[in-house]
């Protein structure tokens, strides 16, 4: 990979392509895309169709955030246990698979935990509330150097 004039042109370039590779319906064998100096191609592996058509349910947000999204319903605890200082807060980066809260459903606790990297920007679900199955409970603003050195590995 050429030089990069700078970090903040590599982390632009990692959030387009995390954005991108989030929204396809199957992973591709490579990745193109071009921000300043830096670059990446997209392509698939023989055998996969050229155009693929796909809904999302429910769409995602058109500034690109990711909600995580409860997976049953039960009551969500933004720690873990009271008086405890909560998993994660507003402006807090997360980690794919870091703890984020946790749902309680017929007194077993299920663990919630974040779906990609990025930095929290929104929680939706109060603490100690009923959720329903699919409601948001955290809002992810995905790319950070963590997304970047998953995909340009060594780049830096």
């Amino acid at each position: 990979m050429t030089e990069l004039p700078n970090d903040s042109d590599f982390d632009t370039l990692c959030e387009a392509a995390t954005r991108l590779v989030s929204l396809l319906p199957h992973p591709p064998a490579t990745l193109k895309i071009s921000h300043g100096l830096a670059s990446a191609e997209l392509t698939w592996s023989d055998g996969f169709p050229a155009v693929v058509t796909t809904t999302v349910d429910p769409p995602l947000p058109d500034d690109g955030h990711i909600q995580v999204r409860a997976p049953l319903v039960g009551t969500f605890y933004r720690a873990p246990e009271p008086g405890a200082a909560p998993y994660v807060s507003v402006g807090d980066s997360v980690e794919v698979g870091q703890q984020i809260g946790i749902v309680e459903s017929m007194k077993l606790m299920n663990p919630i935990v974040a779906e990609a990297p990025g930095r929290v920007v929104e929680i939706p679900a109060a603490d100690a509330a009923p959720v329903e199955y699919d409601q948001p409970l955290v809002v992810i603003a995905p790319g950070d150097s963590s997304a970047c050195d998953t995909l340009f590995p060594g780049a830096r």
